[in-house]
């Protein structure tokens, strides 16, 4: 479970306001910061018991400090904000060690990397790993308010981005997905990578796959878990408290949980943080959590956002 893993102390070092984003640095109030590899995030644990996960964007590789990017979201549940009001230069923190769903696979083709908003946060840690690699690739920027923009201009792989400006207006850029994969070159030696708001990353996926790529080369990471909705009802059993409860077709496991007097820690609800992971004894689920890798899906679960396939969940709770 998440709240097992080690924290590591650190201190926020600089501080940048670009917009709507805060740019800020973390270093490790002693020694060097766990290594780490591109597409990797970490958790902040914020005052109020807050926990939220961060991609990291800059040099793979630098273990003196850890670059974030964090945009003040105006639907903010409380994480985005508390960062925005929390971190100052000085400022102590614990956080967790990265952890990675989004790698580079080992294609040693060439790679597309396309991000929208806050989304391409990861896609420039890649971006400095291919460039490491002596790999081909072009990263695809498309925001309202392209606030990295400048940041990403000073790279020596500024010559490989591409920003497009989209605010919504009729005479704005528009990224079409399916030009941009088939001009990329064949199947068979290109991987894409993409990151940022649900019909973006659908719509690059939807291209990639029309294009013939293989599934294997076609990534994204979500913010969120795959919503509540539909289905069947289905039971599920707390072992250890021997508490059985029936999961509603639109509710939440843990909501189930709670009405039956079984408290399951949450925080952030979307499947992304890890709090409600439990370890899972028996059943088929549904995994719809975007924080297990498949190596964990096999024996546990994120109990905020997953459904069952069979008609019992057993769970150590």
């Amino acid at each position: 479970m998440n709240a097992g893993r080690d924290r590591i102390d650190v201190v926020v070092g600089s501080v940048v306001h670009r917009g709507d984003v805060l740019l800020f640095d973390l270093h490790a109030t002693s020694g060097e910061l766990p290594t780490w590899e591109a597409g990797a995030h970490i958790d902040i644990f914020l005052k109020d018991d807050i926990v939220r996960q961060y991609s990291l964007c800059g040099k793979p590789g630098d273990r003196s400090r850890y670059q974030l990017g964090v945009l003040l979201d105006p639907q903010s549940r409380g994480g985005s904000r508390a960062i925005h009001d929390q971190v100052t230069i000085g400022a102590h923190f614990k956080i967790g060690e990265p952890r990675n769903l989004f790698a580079l696979d080992s294609n040693p083709g060439k790679a597309i990397l396309i991000g929208g908003g806050i989304g391409v946060t990861p896609l420039i840690a890649m971006a400095h790993a291919l460039e490491a690699r002596g790999q081909d690739f072009v990263l695809y920027y498309v925001a309202r308010d392209p606030v990295f923009a400048e940041v990403l201009s000073t790279e020596s792989f500024a010559h490989k981005v591409v920003v497009i400006r989209d605010r919504g207006e009729p005479d704005d850029e528009r990224l079409d997905p399916t030009h941009v994969i088939s001009q990329a070159g064949v199947p068979d030696i290109l991987s894409v990578y993409t990151c940022g708001p649900v019909g973006l990353m659908d719509a690059v996926i939807s291209a990639a796959e029309k294009f013939g790529l293989n599934p294997n080369r076609i990534h994204k990471e979500a913010f969120a878990a795959q919503p509540i909705a539909g289905g069947e009802g289905f039971e599920v059993l707390a072992a250890k408290s021997g508490v059985r409860v029936t999961v509603g077709p639109t509710e939440a496991i843990t909501t189930a949980l709670a009405r039956a007097g079984v408290k399951v820690a949450v925080n952030c609800e979307q499947g992304i943080c890890g709090t409600c992971v439990v370890n899972l004894i028996e059943g088929d689920p549904e995994h719809r959590d975007e924080y297990l890798t498949e190596d964990e899906r096999a024996d546990q679960i994120a109990l905020c956002c997953s459904r069952s396939k069979s008609p019992l969940l057993v769970v150590e709770l």
